[in-house]
């Protein structure tokens, strides 16, 4: 049997087994070692404050509409930072072996049968440490808005959220000749930004703004990375940036705006506001960058070593203790980064 973790409804999670399945022609079984947990998009999820829950998304006009929710509890569907082991192929399936470590996105579930074609490119590197592999998807989302905030050599950028996307943004600015300003609240986490690079600045530092013009000369920063998710903070990643500026919205906002104030600095300031997502790339773009090859250039980097999560993780957790994961996340200790639900069990039963 194998066993996939569920939130039955908000803050309560469980963990279900299932028949172990087999593979059919030109699919992959895989067995999972980890799974990264996203502490922004699945805790909404886990608070219950998911738009998804509420109103109904509508692919095809690109807008949430009244109706019946798009999900609803229990949801068995979240998770989407997983590596495991390639455990049978089935017939007909060419160009990937038993044994190889692969990378990809099945959720939080022990077994998982996939597409051959899914596997396609995701093989992790044999130097590289398998937990790299979680590390995918959350880096895809802080290269992209990297690649949105369009950060030149020499510039200086504010990355707002020194959370596990922060941290990697961060490296990736500095990695490219950028100047960084890493904001947080956690002295951990900036300190842990210093040593990538960055200057720490604590977000309970005065007037950010004036902090922020008083590191550069008075000029503000040219580009500004907001990946808190709350509202005061990009009110504030407004502020800080200089005349002319670029704002990357890449938090997963909840509720009303009530905490901007558009007519000060956005207005006069005519501050360019950007929203970053996963679901798509920069216009600029799109012609030849994918999600996938987001994916793969954070995989890349990695094995490289000019990109490193590993000192991202904080708690490595057995997966069928999930419950206790997510209560955590909920309400952090000071130095929690990156969960990580460890799957590591016999292979087939």
């Amino acid at each position: 049997m194998s066993y996939l973790v569920e939130l039955i409804k908000p803050r309560t999670v469980g963990v279900r087994e299932y028949e172990t399945p087999e593979p059919g022609a030109g699919e992959v079984a895989v067995h999972t070692l980890y799974s990264g947990i996203s502490a922004g998009t699945e805790l909404t999820s886990y608070r219950g404050t998911n738009p998804y829950l509420e109103k109904h998304w509508d692919a095809e006009a690109a807008l949430f509409l009244p109706g019946q929710a798009t999900f609803s509890y229990p949801i068995d569907v979240w998770g989407y930072s997983e590596v495991g082991e390639i455990d049978a192929l089935g017939d007909d399936t060419t160009g990937l072996e038993v044994g190889e470590m692969v990378w990809g996105m099945w959720c939080h579930r022990s077994s998982a049968v996939l597409p051959a074609e899914r596997l396609v490119g995701h093989r992790l590197p044999e130097n590289v440490d398998p937990l790299v592999g979680t590390f995918a998807r959350v880096g895809a989302v802080a290269l992209n808005a990297v690649l949105a905030s369009g950060a030149c050599v020499g510039e200086t950028a504010v990355v707002f959220g020194q959370g596990v996307i922060g941290l990697l943004a961060s490296q990736l600015l500095v990695g490219q000749g950028v100047e960084v300003i890493a904001v947080d609240m956690v002295p951990h986490r900036l300190e842990l930004a210093r040593k990538f690079g960055a200057t720490p600045l604590s977000a309970a530092t005065g007037d950010l703004g004036v902090a922020v013009r008083d590191l550069t000369a008075g000029r503000g920063a040219d580009r500004v990375i907001e990946l808190t998710g709350a509202y005061p903070a990009l009110h504030q990643a407004i502020r800080v940036a200089g005349v002319d500026g670029t704002v990357v919205a890449a938090g997963f906002y909840q509720g009303p705006a009530t905490a901007l104030a558009l007519g000060e600095e956005f207005h006069h300031n005519r501050v360019t506001l950007v929203s970053s997502q996963i679901g798509s790339l920069p216009p600029a773009l799109r012609g030849r960058w994918s999600r996938e090859r987001l994916h793969e250039t954070v995989i890349r980097l990695c094995a490289g070593g000019r990109l490193d999560p590993l000192p991202l993780v904080t708690h490595l957790i057995p997966a069928r203790r999930a419950a206790e994961a997510y209560e955590l996340i909920d309400k952090p200790p000071a130095d929690l980064l990156q969960v990580i639900l460890d799957f590591r069990t016999p292979k087939r039963s």
